[in-house]
C-alpha cells in the first residue's frame, strides 16, 4: 500500500541534501552530517517510539515497499559517479573529498542497508542487485560472510562481527576488516570443495566481487583519472566504516552461552540483538533496528519485521544515527552501554557469575 510505504522513502532525502551541500561547497558541506546525524536524532525525539507491528503474512501488499529498495541501485551509482565527476572538475581537493565522504555516508547508511535487505531475498535478481550495491563500495564479500557466517554464528567466537564486551570500535573495525574476508573466503572454498570444484572455478563469487570492484574503479578512472579512483575509494572507505559501526552496535557485548554438557551454543534468541523502536530512524534504515526479528527470520521483508519489548530483547537508548556518533568515542560508548550489558546479563543469565570466557574477541574460522 502506497501510504504505508511513503515514510520509508525518507532515505532518498539524503541525496538532495548532499547535492545542495556540494553545490554550495566550502563549509556548507557540513550541512549533510548535521542533517544525517543531528536532525534525524531530533526527528526521533519528536516522532517517539513505534511498537506497532504489521501482519507478518501480509507480503502480497508490499509492492511499494519493495520499490524503495528496487529503485536505489541506479540512484546510488548515479550519485557515486556524478559525485566523482563534480568533485574532480568543479571542486577543490578538500571540497571534493568532503563531498565523497558525504556520499560514502549515504552509500553506507542507505546503500548497504538496502543491499542487506536484498541479499536476503530468495529470488536471484534481488540478491544480485544487493551484491551490486556491495561491490560498488568494494565490499562484495560481505554478502557471503553475512548470510553464511554471521546469521549462523552470531554471538559466538566464530562470528567476527559480534563485538565483545569492552571492545572499542576502532579495535573492532581493524579486526573485522581482515577477519570477515578470511571468514567469507573460507566459506566459499569449503562450498566449492563439497562440489569437487577448484577455488578458481567460475562459481566462486569472489570473482564477481573482485571483477566488479575493478570494473567500478576502471569506470572511475575513465571518468576522472587517478583522481576519480581516489574519490571512489574515499566513498567506499566511508561506506564500509559506516557499515561496521552498525555491525558493532547491533550485538555489542551480547553472546550466546555454551551448554557445558553438550558443548553446543544455545539457539539464537531475541535477546541476542540490540533493538531500537525509534520511529524515524527505522524509516531511514528500513526497520534494520528491529534486529532481533531479522535474526529470527532473515528473509522476512523489512516492513513485516516485528518489534520486541525490553522484556524480550535489549533496547538501545537512541536510534542508529546517535549510536553511531557515540561508537566513535569508545569511552562515551562504554559509559552508556556497559551498564546495559551488565543488566542484560543479570536479566537473562542470572546463574552466570564469571563472564571472562566471553570477553575475548577471538576468532575461529567457521565451517560452511
Amino acid at each position: 500500500m502506497v501510504p504505508s510505504a511513503l515514510p520509508f522513502w525518507i532515505s532518498f532525502t539524503l541525496l538532495p541534501v548532499v547535492a545542495f551541500a556540494g553545490w554550495l561547497g566550502g563549509w556548507w558541506l557540513l550541512i549533510f552530517p548535521f542533517y544525517a546525524w543531528i536532525v534525524m536524532t531530533l526527528f526521533d525525539a519528536v516522532g517517539g517510539l513505534n511498537w506497532q507491528d504489521a501482519d507478518p503474512n501480509a507480503s502480497e501488499t508490499l509492492f511499494w515497499h519493495k520499490m524503495v529498495t528496487w529503485c536505489w541501485p541506479p540512484v546510488q551509482l548515479a550519485a557515486i559517479f556524478g559525485g566523482i565527476w563534480y568533485a574532480a572538475f568543479h571542486m577543490g581537493t578538500a571540497e571534493g573529498i568532503g563531498l565523497m565522504v558525504s556520499i560514502g555516508v549515504v552509500t553506507g547508511a542507505v546503500g548497504i542497508v538496502f543491499a542487506h535487505e536484498l541479499v536476503h531475498q530468495k529470488n536471484r535478481w534481488e540478491a544480485a542487485a544487493g551484491e551490486l550495491l556491495l561491490i560498488s563500495v568494494l565490499y562484495g564479500h560481505f554478502r557471503t560472510e553475512h548470510v553464511f557466517v554471521h546469521h549462523r554464528y552470531v554471538g559466538t567466537p566464530r562470528d567476527p562481527v559480534t563485538a565483545r564486551y569492552n571492545e572499542n570500535f576502532w579495535h573492532f573495525f581493524f579486526r573485522v576488516l581482515w577477519q570477515q574476508f578470511v571468514s567469507a573466503w573460507g566459506v566459499e572454498v569449503q562450498r566449492l570443495v563439497r562440489r569437487e570444484q577448484s577455488v578458481f572455478a567460475l562459481h566462486n563469487p569472489f570473482w564477481r566481487y573482485l571483477g566488479g570492484g575493478l570494473a567500478f574503479l576502471a569506470l572511475a578512472y575513465l571518468l576522472a583519472g587517478w583522481v576519480g579512483v581516489g574519490l571512489f575509494a574515499v566513498q567506499a572507505a566511508i561506506a564500509v566504516l559506516h557499515l561496521e559501526l552498525v555491525n558493532y552496535i547491533e550485538h555489542y557485548g551480547l553472546v550466546r552461552v555454551k551448554d557445558a554438557r553438550t558443548g553446543k551454543y544455545e539457539h539464537v534468541q531475541p535477546h541476542h540483538s540490540w533493538n531500537a523502536s525509534h520511529r524515524v530512524t527505522n524509516w531511514l534504515v528500513i526497520n534494520l533496528q528491529r534486529h532481533s526479528d531479522h535474526h529470527f527470520k532473515p528473509d522476512r521483508r523489512y516492513p513485516l519485521l516485528q518489534s520486541y519489548t525490553a522484556e524480550d530483547a535489549p533496547q538501545l537508548p537512541f536510534g542508529y544515527p546517535m549510536m553511531i556518533v557515540m561508537a566513535t568515542n569508545p569511552m562515551l560508548f562504554r559509559r552508556v552501554m556497559n551498564p546495559k550489558v551488565r543488566a542484560w546479563r543479570k536479566q537473562h543469565y542470572p546463574e552466570i557469575s564469571d563472564w571472562s570466557p566471553y570477553k575475548s574477541p577471538q576468532f575461529e574460522l567457521a565451517p560452511a
